[in-house]
């Protein structure tokens, strides 16, 4: 399916992009000279160029719609290659140097509107119309571009990360979500919180309560390009804000003790091993129970300084709300003594696992194991493909979701924002 470039489009934000007919520089965060109206939703190193064939183009137009190319905001339009056919981690060798890598179908959005006869965007969504989908592209070589370049179609590199990527992006989402959740869950109690929720950035400051889990930034994972906006909100808070980068985005100039790596794990919830205790019982709380998670948790991590005052103003607001309805607390017991506390987070056929704690009197007898199946099973039901979590390497929480089949995906690591900006 080798092809070429029928056209070269950009644009300074927004759509139609137009066509240009000299070379044009593709670095790392896409095309000199192109822009996006909605940064925190288009663009970054994952996403740095938007494909669309021609031969999409062609079957959409057909149907009456006044779609041409670039008015749907593709970078290249190529023509003799099925794009949305493409398997994740296919190459692009386009003219003399340049190598792109798909990386993610391009999902569509209402700025999109205008070329469908009924406005019906979803129209060139993949999951819609698998064959007329537009595609994202890494760079892997930097170079030029230019209509007419040659396009020849290369099988994904060995060591390619490109279905990696696809399944922490879901994760990353389902993360950013349960985060949320828990920011609202404070600022239902009534303490003052500043809560950004936007496209794929998500941050949170709250002056009250110093430390990571409520003053922190999500998203910069997979779109590092947006660190300058997380660095603006924590100056404009006025608070120690902490961000979490993939390890290879961390700068050089950040020391080796202002780094906190962790892992991500996954696995598809029906290969996650039984794990039974003799004696435990596992329940999920009811909405008005969502004070004595926290309590218990507390119970087995005891901490009387902001994080413990924090999830006990947060406690009551855990459950039982819209906020949180994609929310499931458990608590484990032995011989009827509440001994262990975990949450699911059930988001787009993701569950994320978190705030997993077991007293101390009886860690060891693989209570937290028997609480990552049970929650896989219900993430089953609940229609999830996928359950994921994250812990640091070598201590108990890696080992047990180690030990019940999961699998690490990569390495991130958690900088304090002042760091980086140093950095």
């Amino acid at each position: 399916m080798d092809g070429r470039v029928l056209q070269v489009n950009v644009s300074p934000g927004g759509v139609p992009k137009l066509p240009v007919d000299g070379p044009v520089a593709v670095g790392r965060l896409g095309l000199d000279g192109d822009a996006h109206s909605e940064p925190r939703v288009h663009g970054g190193p994952h996403r740095a160029v938007a494909l669309f064939a021609i031969e999409a183009i062609r079957r959409v137009e057909a149907e009456g719609h006044p779609i041409f190319p670039g008015s749907c905001g593709e970078n290249l339009t190529t023509e003799g290659i099925e794009l949305a056919t493409l398997p994740l981690g296919t190459r692009l060798a386009i003219g003399d140097d340049l190598m792109l890598e798909i990386s993610a179908p391009d999902n569509p959005c209402s700025t999109l509107r205008g070329s469908f006869s009924d406005e019906r965007f979803g129209r060139i969504s993949i999951l819609a119309n698998p064959t007329d989908s537009r595609m994202y592209a890494r760079v892997l070589v930097e170079g030029e571009v230019r209509a007419g370049d040659p396009i020849r179609v290369l099988a994904p590199a060995e060591d390619s990360r490109a279905s990696e990527l696809a399944l922490l992006a879901r994760i990353d989402a389902a993360r950013r979500k349960y985060w949320v959740a828990n920011w609202r869950a404070v600022e239902d109690a009534g303490i003052a919180i500043a809560i950004v929720d936007d496209g794929e950035l998500a941050m949170v400051a709250t002056p009250a309560y110093p430390g990571p889990p409520t003053n922190q930034a999500l998203g910069l994972e997979l779109l590092p390009n947006l660190l300058p906006d997380a660095l603006a909100f924590f100056g404009a808070q006025g608070v120690d804000g902490w961000i979490q980068l993939e390890q290879d985005e961390v700068p050089d100039a950040v020391a080796e003790d202002e780094r906190h790596p962790f892992e991500m794990y996954a696995i598809e919830p029906d290969r996650v091993l039984e794990a039974d205790v003799e004696g435990l019982t596992i329940r999920q709380l009811e909405p008005h129970e969502g004070a004595s998670a926290a309590r218990l948790h507390l119970a087995a991590d005891p901490d009387d300084g902001p994080t413990g005052r924090r999830l006990l103003a947060m406690g009551p607001h855990l459950l039982g709300t819209s906020a949180q309805a994609a929310r499931r607390l458990y608590v484990a017991e032995l011989g009827g003594r509440p001994v262990a506390t975990a949450s699911l987070y059930v988001h787009r056929k993701v569950g994320w696992m978190a705030a997993a704690a077991v007293v101390e009197a009886v860690r060891g007898r693989g209570i937290q194991r028997a609480l990552i199946a049970r929650r896989a099973r219900d993430a089953a039901e609940a229609g999830c493909d996928l359950v994921a979590l994250d812990a640091v390497a070598d201590e108990p929480s890696a080992r047990n979701a180690l030990g019940v089949g999961f699998v690490a995906l990569t390495t991130r690591v958690l900088l304090p924002a002042a760091a980086l900006a140093r950095g």
